[in-house]
């Protein structure tokens, strides 16, 4: 045979073998799954929002555990040796930059002395009273004996605080701190507006049914994300042999309402407890303190010792506290793998015209620029919501810091314009007003995490004029799970943002219609929030700063690129979801961040992502081979 009939022979062979792959490995549900997403009634619709809403406050009350965790475990660090004065101005410090950080107790167990900042302990009934004193106690006794704590959350007054100790490692000094937590509050009263659970706007000057200008919202769980949060046990569980035998109906009775749970599994002489609300750290130092069980130990999960779950190689991971078990949404789009080829650059800036931005946030610092805002003039555009802080903290929060959470640009700038006021809601006036100042402040694109049911000629126009200006603009479709287009994300000089969650599926609440073009994550967005805390929240919102943000790492990696083909790179190289194809639901699909920018780059494909490209050059053969068939 001939070499050219070798070659031939070869091709069909290796053609056949793909099919035949293609075939065998696809699931057998793939083709039902295609044919229709589905959509909630609006009674299902209303129990799943609830659900987010719950989840969303849950997840931000982890998120904000962990980041206090640090912040006593550096001051423990940084003050090591100090003068007690140095250690007063640490303190002050901390709490000026954090004000949810109540109280900070500084215990020297070597001198014997005790030293309170801030020490003003909020005050209650006399029963609230008695359980702040019996918490502070037993955060002191867990100090004394070697041990963290963390205390539930109670309630004094009108808000919910907890305690949270630490001792350092020479075993001579120990902080407790108390924290407020109104940002739960704050959270639920925030995405009752956004998910739509109450009349909007409920208060302010606005009131317009239709209104749909803060699009912040949301949160679909029905991902089991909760359960990845730990990688080899499950977070929320313990397992607890009690020293005499078995506890008693009463005794367990009071497990169940310290812990908030519901009645543990009992295997053998072991007890399995769940407690939503608190992690594994938290459930053993609660049990060891009250119980001196026999042991304690994680709920283990085993695996299958092969390498399925080890990342490419190439695969930049950030130091950042909250991404590996947080920020699922990054690795979902390819983030890690797209920063070989663009981090971004300071050159390019990213407009984010919404509610503000807090300047001091220490996870955006280095990152704003100074910004306009439209509603109150020739003031600083500050966040009295928490919506635009979100919003950029996707975008852009500080990478590889150990702080918090990583954004998807490194090092494009962002230029926050405040056109929503203090109840997230602005007018076509000030939104456009915020549209034009940024396309005419050197803005290479525009996030617009807001909308509107009623197609104004007033905001088209600003729209047409910051494109004209070669501006990307990408926009939230909404929140609504409705297929009325929501504008400014209908006009066809905006890119239309739809909301998935971490299964690859439309989220819940997103919004749909022929306009979308494309998915991005948008369930339970861990990011950046007011008064230098960190906020798990969901909505298209959430999604299109993803989409905003690979914008600018494209114009950073190819500056000669028009918005025009900008759009067009993100839309062509998405990954396709639901029917193939545009659909209503996902457009072209959830973006892919390296896809995007191995595109724009318009260059060989870098040595070190080679195994990467192979597999995304197969997966698009299986897909056109599945079309076709």
């Amino acid at each position: 045979m001939s070499r050219k009939n070798l070659t031939v022979a070869g091709l069909v062979t290796a053609a056949f073998t793909v099919v035949l792959l293609t075939f065998a490995l696809r699931p057998a549900e793939n083709v039902t799954q295609r044919e229709a997403v589905a959509v909630p009634n609006p009674p299902q619709e209303k129990t799943l929002k609830k659900t987010a809403l719950v989840q969303d406050v849950s997840a931000t009350d982890h998120l904000n555990r962990v980041d206090v965790s640090k912040h006593l475990s550096t001051m423990l660090a940084e003050t090591h040796g100090a003068s007690p004065q140095d250690i007063a101005v640490y303190a002050k410090r901390l709490q000026q930059g954090h004000g949810h950080i109540t109280m900070l107790m500084w215990i020297d167990f070597h001198a014997h002395t005790t030293k309170t900042f801030q020490s003003s302990l909020p005050e209650g009934t006399d029963q609230e009273n008695k359980q702040l004193l019996k918490y502070l106690k037993t955060a002191k006794a867990a100090l004394k004996g070697h041990q963290s704590y963390e205390s539930p959350s109670f309630i004094i007054g009108k808000n919910k605080y907890y305690f949270m100790a630490q001792r350092d490692k020479t075993g001579n000094i120990g902080v407790i701190a108390l924290i407020n937590q109104k940002i739960l509050d704050r959270v639920a009263e925030h995405q009752l507006k956004n998910l739509r659970l109450i009349p909007y706007p409920k208060e302010g000057k606005y009131r317009v049914e239709s209104v749909h200008t803060d699009t912040l919202s949301d949160i679909t769980v029905k991902t089991g994300h909760d359960n990845e949060n730990a990688s080899h046990f499950y977070e929320n569980e313990i397992v607890v042999r009690f020293q005499n035998g078995h506890p008693t109906r009463g005794q367990l009775q009071t497990i169940v309402a310290d812990i908030h749970c519901k009645q543990p599994r009992k295997l053998g002489y072991a007890y399995i407890f769940r407690a939503d609300q608190m992690n594994y750290s938290q459930l053993k130092t609660y049990f060891v303190n009250k119980w001196h069980p026999a042991y304690t130990e994680p709920h283990y999960m085993y695996l299958t010792n092969d390498t399925v779950n080890k990342k490419p190689v190439g695969t930049v991971t950030p130091n950042d506290l909250l991404f590996s078990t947080y920020q699922w949404n990054l690795p979902a789009i390819e983030t890690e793998l797209g920063w070989n080829l663009s981090k971004g650059s300071k050159e390019v800036i990213v407009a984010v015209v919404d509610t503000g931005v807090q300047a001091s946030h220490p996870d955006l610092k280095g990152k704003l620029l100074a910004g306009y805002n439209a509603i109150t003039k020739g003031s600083t555009p500050d966040d009295d919501v928490g919506h635009g802080t979100h919003v950029s903290g996707i975008i852009g929060a500080l990478v590889n810091n150990n702080e918090g959470v990583a954004g998807i640009s490194w090092y494009n700038k962002i230029l926050p314009v405040k056109a929503l006021d203090n109840s997230g809601a602005g007018t076509t006036y000030s939104v456009a007003e915020g549209i034009i100042w940024a396309a005419d402040n050197n803005a290479k694109v525009i996030n617009l995490s807001l909308g509107n049911y009623a197609d104004s000629q007033f905001l088209h126009d600003a729209i047409k004029y910051a494109y004209d200006r070669d501006v990307v603009i990408v926009s939230a479709a909404g929140n609504d799970n409705t297929e009325r287009p929501g504008y400014p994300a209908a006009y066809p000089e905006v890119l239309a943002v739809a909301a998935t969650n971490a299964s690859l599926e439309k989220a819940s609440f997103s919004n749909y219609g022929d306009y979308i073009d494309v998915a991005a994550p948008g369930d339970s967005i861990a990011s950046t929030y007011p008064e230098s805390q960190y906020a798990a929240l969901s909505g298209t919102s959430m999604s299109s700063p993803h989409v905003a943000a690979l914008a600018g790492l494209v114009r950073s990696l190819n500056p000669d690129l028009t918005n025009k083909e900008v759009m067009a790179l993100m839309t062509k190289n998405a990954i396709d979801l639901g029917d193939p194809g545009h659909d209503k639901y996902y457009g072209w699909g959830q973006i892919d961040v390296l896809k995007t920018l191995q595109a724009a780059s318009g260059s060989p494909v870098p040595l070190q992502l080679w195994p990467q490209h192979v597999r995304l050059q197969l997966n698009q053969l299986k897909q056109r081979l599945e079309k076709n068939f």
